[in-house]
C-alpha cells in the first residue's frame, strides 16, 4: 500500500505553510489556555504524521472505490443523526459525540464524504452537470447532511456544506439561466428558513450583523471586543501574553471562532498580514497541483479542497473583522479543534500523493 517513492518531490513549501499556521495556533493557545495548548500539540503531531507519511501511501485504490466514496459518506450520515439524540450539548449545538472519551465532530467527516461523493459526481458528469436531473441528485447529497446539522442546529457548517455543493457545480462550468433559477430558489429556501427553521440567537446574529450598532453588550458583543481587539493591535501587536482583551476574557471563544483577532492583538498587523499571506500560498499551491493533476476525480477532490478551505478562511476573518455573520466557523489549521486539523490533514496527505504520482 505504501509507494517506494522518496520526498524528493514532496510540496516541502505546501507542508512548511501549514507549520506556520500550525506555529501560529500554538503561540496563541500558550498565551490563553496552556491546557489546550498541550492537546492541541498532540493533534498537531498526529496531523503531521499523516500529512507526511500519508502522502507516499497509496490512496489510488481507495480513491477509485465507489463503495469507499459511500462508506466515508454514509458514516458521516448516520454519526450527524446520532449526534442529535444525545442530551448534552457544547456552546448550545449538538455538534460533537464522543468516543472513547475523544470528542469528535461529525461534521468534519460529513465534509470529507461530501466532498469524495461530488467529485466521483461531478468528474464523470462535469459536461452534463447542469442537467436538471444532475442538479437535483447533487443537491440531495448536500442536503441530507446539511439538513441533520440545521437540526443541530450549526447554521455556519450547513452554510459550507451548501457552498461545497455551488462550487463543484461551478467548477462544471455554468449554465446562466438555471444558475440564476438557482438563486431565486436559494433566495426562497433562505425565507423559508427565516420562519421555520432558524433559532431566535441565529436570527439576533443575523440581525446584528445588519445593525452593528444594535445591542453592543449583547449579541454583538463578539464582534465589537473583536474589533476593539484587532484595532487597538498597533502594526506590530502587544507582545506575546499582553493582549488586554484576550488575557482579560473580553474577547470570547478566543481559542476558537476568534483566534485570529487574538493572535491579531498579540502579534500586530504584520502578523495578521503574514498568517493570512500565508494561507493564500497554501490556497496557490494546492490549486496548481490540481491544475496539474491528471484525470477529473483528482482535480475535483483538490480543487474542492481549496474551495473548503477558502470558504472557511472567508467566514472567519470575514466575522472577525465584523464584515461576516458570525457562524462559528473556525480559521483552518489555525483554530483549536482535533476533528478539523485531522481531516484538514487527510485531504492534504492525499493531495501530496496526487503530487507525487503526477511525477
Amino acid at each position: 500500500m505504501f509507494r517506494s517513492a522518496s520526498f524528493r518531490n514532496f510540496d516541502w513549501v505546501l507542508f512548511a505553510c501549514f507549520c506556520v499556521i500550525a506555529c501560529a495556533g500554538m503561540l496563541s493557545l500558550a498565551s490563553t489556555n496552556i491546557a489546550l495548548f498541550w492537546k492541541q500539540l498532540m493533534w498537531y503531531g498526529i496531523a503531521f504524521a499523516i500529512i507526511l507519511f500519508g502522502g507516499v501511501f497509496d490512496w489510488k485504490w481507495f480513491l477509485s472505490q465507489t463503495w469507499f466514496r459511500w462508506l466515508i459518506y454514509g458514516a458521516s450520515v448516520l454519526l450527524l443523526i446520532a449526534s442529535n439524540f444525545q442530551q448534552e450539548t457544547v456552546r448550545g449545538t449538538k455538534s460533537w459525540i464522543v468516543i472513547a472519551g475523544i470528542q469528535f465532530e461529525p461534521v468534519e467527516l460529513a465534509k470529507l464524504g461530501l466532498l469524495f461523493l461530488l467529485a466521483g459526481f461531478f468528474s464523470k458528469r462535469h459536461i452534463s452537470a447542469w442537467q436538471s436531473k444532475n442538479i437535483f441528485l447533487s443537491f440531495v447529497y448536500a442536503a441530507i447532511p446539511a439538513f441533520f446539522i440545521l437540526i443541530h442546529p450549526d447554521l455556519g457548517s450547513a452554510v459550507i456544506i451548501g457552498g461545497i455543493w455551488v462550487g463543484f457545480l461551478l467548477m462544471s462550468g455554468i449554465h446562466k439561466k438555471r444558475f440564476l433559477i438557482g438563486i431565486l430558489i436559494v433566495i426562497f429556501l433562505a425565507v423559508i428558513m427565516w420562519f421555520f427553521v432558524l433559532k431566535d440567537y441565529q436570527k439576533d446574529r443575523l440581525t446584528g450583523f445588519i445593525f452593528p450598532e444594535r445591542d453592543p453588550f449583547g449579541i454583538n458583543y463578539n464582534v465589537i471586543q473583536s474589533k476593539i481587539a484587532i484595532g487597538s493591535a498597533g502594526f506590530f501587536g502587544k507582545g506575546f501574553g499582553q493582549g488586554t482583551q484576550t488575557q482579560l476574557k473580553f474577547l470570547p471563544e478566543a481559542q476558537t471562532d476568534f483566534i485570529f483577532s487574538a493572535f491579531v492583538e498579540e502579534w500586530g498587523l504584520v502578523g495578521g498580514i503574514f498568517i493570512m499571506g500565508t494561507f493564500f500560498v497554501i490556497l496557490y499551491r494546492i490549486t496548481v497541483i490540481g491544475l496539474r493533476a491528471s484525470g477529473n476525480y483528482s482535480k475535483f477532490i483538490i480543487l474542492g479542497t481549496a474551495l473548503t478551505l477558502t470558504i472557511h478562511f472567508l467566514i472567519n476573518v470575514g466575522a472577525n473583522l465584523g464584515v461576516m455573520p458570525v457562524t462559528g466557523i473556525t480559521f483552518p489549521f489555525l483554530s483549536y479543534g482535533g476533528s478539523s486539523v485531522l481531516t484538514i490533514a487527510v485531504l492534504i496527505s492525499i493531495i501530496e500523493h496526487i503530487k507525487l504520482e503526477s511525477r
